[in-house]
């Protein structure tokens, strides 16, 4: 592992591929090298939003040089079917098309190139039919890709009506583009008998087993899918990173050839689904100190064409959408509607962000009504707080002290108040530059929603010599997750790191995994090769008493040997001798370790349990510049602080959260997807659509992480995940251009052209 030789947990250690990535010795799967014969596949792709296929023209195609073979529906082995949560997604379009976008055949030929011009010359006949194209059309229609989710607390319409003073809103947030540095890609290979390995770019190597499997019409145990590692995921590799598995696992069949399919960055963003954008609408009620007593509100998300994960995005977005405050009485009731668009799907947060914006608006309309801060209103609906309860909506208790903690030392890290009055004196003095600063505290639970996926296995070898062999369920896409796993491994054993092999993920070492997603990669995996190791490690301990005559239990394993002190004389192997004694005394040096989340329970008819096994709170002060001429703005300063318990690696946590707030920056204030009226996406590569880049990192940038906080409850080493809980920290950058202009009304996401808007409706 690059000569790294520590083996603490809680040590600041660079991820196990940093060199790897600096270098470009780090291979993805576009870089394995190719066997010869391999093909390559390009997909075609309507133009058209909906209507259905009635022919495909494709004898120009099949006469150019190089191309093989040209699949659509009625090619497909098995099930033309890739819906990873029902089986009701169509692969290729048969025969209706259902988004521009929508896959209608794959061209395999000789080179990649060949397949992309042959690709071109397929031409599709479609009859029109009306497209669905906005939410607000989506919901006059009814059309739902899932029922309704309905959280209540109390008469909400009672406590509204009762509240010294109301207010009715709405506002709206924009999906968001993954733009991964890796682009979808995979490289299916036929085998013996039906089988067929996959290396995919992929957060749930699972899924794609179970999808190439369902397309190709063989049992699982026929498909080996692996991934070493990604050029970031987000989410968008959870569920996309399948159908394209499954796409080049048919043109492997198909042609009895190693297939490679390589989404270009166009192609990618046309074709592949999007973070959900959400329509708000809420009513509130509230007194004179800015209590909120009632709350009513709809959280209407675009889930595109078909359900993909949406069931899973409205539930995390109606179970945070009160985030760290308390309501008396609500009623929330979150939809996902069917538009002809592709289909949204996980993205880092998972509806988490999506929904705790509700509670920000009501906040600051709220303050504004009354003439407050935002942040005496916030504060005055804590959860857990100056006697609020510490009871979210739907059952779950959370820490209201570490609610209260975590603001208090982000308004002291970030010198709150001597800033509040440098901003308004520079305010005051300047023409067209205003100055804001805003903030944010978050309240995010951590597990996956739905129950079964809380699940993890991993497989640990040691070997004759001491060294250790490491494989689990999770998968890296940068985030750090292979060390900090590797970090477990190595403490358990009391060995340096770098006796630790990371290895690729593989349905064929651990079978049955769940993505690599809901942040609870480390939390997961982590256990799973704790548990794994500790088994080994408790035969190696029986084979070193037997030695010395001691109990199993007096053998310590530290500094790279199993010791035990006996009459004032230290006995001790190096832990490679006591590896190969182990193996002498023919002793299992293998293990398969297992782990599944505790205490966590969800009714979904009555809408309560308890859903998460912890929550992580953070807080941030972001302050921005706005040119009131323009509209345009920048973030100068973020003060970041995150929990995030006992952490495993906090090089690696910092990194993450520093990311996390960069990429939700630019979900709020420059990332806009735009489609045009015919419902083509036209923002498709990065030319047109624009994602944070350097000169978008707050110049002061300050971000720590909050000091002895373990997590209360039974994580891996105390710790809490770091993956998703930090973007929501972003929120802080909104707010702070509210504050300088002025208003508390502002879409999302917060371009120029919309603040300079927001700056004009304001007069």
């Amino acid at each position: 592992m690059d000569g790294i030789a520590t083996k603490s947990v809680g040590a600041a250690l660079r991820h196990d591929s940093a060199l790897k990535h600096t270098t470009g010795e780090a291979r993805y799967a576009d870089d394995i090298p190719e066997a010869l014969g391999t093909l390559h596949a390009a997909l075609v792709l309507s133009a058209v939003p909906h209507g259905t296929l009635t022919a495909l023209r494709n004898e120009a195609a099949r006469a150019m040089p190089g191309v093989v073979a040209i699949i659509a529906a009625a090619d497909v082995p098995g099930e033309n079917d890739i819906g990873p949560a029902t089986q009701k997604e169509k692969l290729f379009a048969d025969p209706v098309v259902e988004f521009a976008g929508m896959p209608l055949a794959m061209v395999v030929a000789a080179t990649r190139d060949q397949a992309l011009r042959a690709a071109q010359a397929v031409q599709a006949e479609i009859a029109a039919l009306e497209p669905v194209l906005t939410i607000e059309r989506a919901l006059e229609l009814g059309q739902d890709v899932v029922p309704p989710q309905v959280i209540r607390r109390c008469d909400a319409a009672a406590a509204i009506a009762a509240a010294p003073r109301r207010l009715s809103a709405e506002f709206r947030a924009g999906g968001q583009e993954h733009f991964y540095l890796e682009g979808q890609v995979a490289l299916a290979t036929p085998g013996e008998g039906g089988d067929m390995a996959v290396v995919s770019s992929t957060q749930h190597p699972s899924e794609v087993q179970h999808i190439v499997a369902r397309v190709l019409g063989c049992g699982y145990n026929q498909v080996t899918a692996t991934c070493r590692r990604m050029g970031g995921g987000f989410g968008g590799k959870e569920s996309n990173a399948s159908w394209v598995a499954a796409a080049a696992a048919i043109g492997a069949r198909v042609t009895g050839k190693p297939v490679k399919l390589r989404l270009p960055r166009r192609a990618d963003m046309i074709a592949t689904g999007k973070r959900h954008p959400f329509l708000y609408r809420w009513t509130a009620g509230f007194d004179d100190t800015g209590r909120i007593m009632g709350l009513e509100a709809l959280l209407a998300a675009d889930g595109g064409w078909s359900l993909d994960m949406s069931g899973g995005v409205v539930f995390r977005a109606v179970t945070h959408a009160v985030n760290c405050c308390d309501v008396p009485a609500l009623a929330i009731t979150a939809r996902a509607v069917k538009t002809n668009t592709v289909s949204n799907t996980a993205f880092r947060g998972f509806g988490g962000p999506q929904g705790a914006l509700l509670m920000e608006d009501v906040v600051h309309r709220v303050a504004a009504a009354l003439g407050r801060t935002p942040e005496e209103v916030r504060a005055r609906n804590f959860l857990g707080v100056g006697g609020n309860s510490d009871e979210l909506p739907y059952g779950q208790r959370v820490e209201g002290d570490l609610i209260a903690r975590v603001w208090a030392e982000a308004k002291a890290d970030s010198e709150w108040d001597r800033r509040r009055a440098e901003i308004a004196a520079f305010n005051a003095s300047h023409p067209t530059l205003r100055r804001g600063l805003g903030s944010m505290v978050l309240c995010f639970g951590i597990s996956f929603g739905i129950r079964h996926l809380n699940q993890a296995g991993a497989l640990v070898h040691v070997y004759s010599d001491g060294s250790i062999r490491l494989n689990h369920g999770g998968t890296e896409m940068g985030q750090g997750l292979f060390v900090k796993v590797a970090q477990i491994v190595a403490e358990a054993f009391g060995v340096d790191l770098d006796r630790v092999a990371i290895t690729a993920t593989s349905t064929a070492e651990v079978p049955n995994t769940a993505p690599t997603a809901a942040s609870t990669g480390s939390d997961l995996n982590g256990w799973a090769a704790h548990n794994a190791a500790v088994a080994i490690r408790g035969r190696m301990a029986e084979v070193a008493a037997a030695k010395w005559g001691i109990a199993p239990e007096a053998v310590v394993f530290a500094d790279n040997r199993a010791w035990a002190e006996r009459a004032g004389a230290n006995r001790w192997l190096d832990f490679g001798e006591l590896a190969k004694l182990c193996f002498i005394e023919r002793v299992s040096l293998s293990a398969t370790g297992f782990y599944r989340t505790p205490d966590i329970h969800w009714d979904p008819k009555a809408m309560k349990g308890n859903p998460f096994f912890y929550f992580s709170y953070g807080a941030a002060v972001a302050e921005v510049v706005v040119d009131t001429l323009t509209g345009e703005h920048r973030c100068l300063r973020a003060d970041l602080l995150q929990d995030c318990g006992r952490s495993l690696n906090p090089a690696v946590d910092l990194g993450q959260i520093e990311g996390a707030f960069v990429q939700g920056m630019g979900w709020l204030t420059c990332e806009e997807l735009w489609w045009d009226a015919q419902g083509r996406l036209r923002t498709v590569g990065p030319s047109t659509y624009k994602i944070p880049g350097s000169r978008d990192v707050p110049p002061v940038f300050r971000t720590r992480l909050l000091e002895s906080a373990p997590a209360r409850v039974d994580t891996i080493f105390r710790s809490k995940a770091v993956g998703e809980p930090p973007l929501l920290l972003a929120t802080s950058v909104w707010n702070a251009l509210k504050d300088a202009i002025g208003t508390p009304a502002l879409d999302l996401p917060a371009t120029p052209e919309r603040v300079l808007m927001a700056l004009r409706n304001k007069g």
